[in-house]
């Protein structure tokens, strides 16, 4: 997933096998019997995969600062999905199309986190510009709980143009700000959207706001006045979610 192309932790290795990920193979605590481990060493068997019992001195070195929770599998970076392919198969789904893209977005946790709620909240991709975004390493790999084996990323380049685009196919673009003209709840999220979060610290850049076609605002009712970036997205995609079930 990132130049060393490891995956941590029990729930990320799992949901790699499950996904069908191309694993080279498995390093796994030696002396390390327990059912979840066992599990995991049974799913690679099934698939061939290797599976390498090493002391854990090896996986703390390997993983310094992450909880590896006893297995680490190297595997092939993660691939980027096609745009058009995405909205294909929203399209084929018969789902009216939902898209996140990332202004900025360089903290690996946050990264994780929102894909992990964009996998969750049945959104279509994440769009990712090349330029001021987090790696999708090892870490943003075990914040998602797995779910970027799942969630198609789309690897975009010129924010603002690939947005333009997206509105001259019906998108109608969210954008997240501080200063927004109206609160979330009053904005109509029921067709087909990019919902844009933008840095932890900059917020949206001046030109992608300038493109976006509204940018809403989270109502903010205590001393501290702004919410982490992940939390946001949260709130902003259930609030998709909410909107197209009661419309249903």
């Amino acid at each position: 997933m990132s130049e060393a192309n490891i995956i941590i932790g029990r729930n990320s290795v799992t949901e790699a096998l499950k996904a069908g990920r191309s694993i080279t193979k498995l390093y796994v605590a030696a002396g390390n019997e327990s059912q979840p481990l066992q599990r995991i060493r049974d799913l690679a068997g099934r698939k061939e995969i290797l599976v390498e019992d090493v002391p854990l001195k090896v996986l703390n070195h390997l993983a310094p600062g992450n909880r590896h929770q006893g297995v680490i599998a190297f595997a092939k970076p993660v691939e980027y999905a096609d745009l058009t392919d995405v909205l294909i198969a929203a399209d084929e789904k018969g789902k009216v199309p939902f898209l996140v893209l990332l202004d900025g977005i360089e903290d690996v946790h946050n990264m994780g986190a929102i894909i992990r709620t964009a996998e969750c909240a049945g959104v279509d991709a994440v769009l990712l510009p090349k330029r001021r975004t987090a790696l999708i390493n090892e870490t943003v790999g075990k914040t998602s709980a797995g779910a970027v084996e799942y969630m198609p990323l789309v690897q975009i380049g010129n924010i603002a143009q690939t947005l333009k685009q997206l509105k001259k196919r019906g998108f109608w673009v969210i954008g997240a700000d501080m200063d927004g003209e109206t609160d979330y709840f009053h904005s109509s999220l029921t067709d087909p959207v990019v919902l844009v979060i933008g840095s932890e610290g900059r917020g949206i850049s001046h030109l992608v706001k300038e493109t976006c076609d509204v940018l809403v605002q989270i109502p903010m009712f205590g001393h501290v006045n702004s919410l982490n970036a992940s939390v946001a997205a949260a709130l902003l995609m259930y609030e998709v979610v909410r909107q197209r079930q009661a419309g249903e």
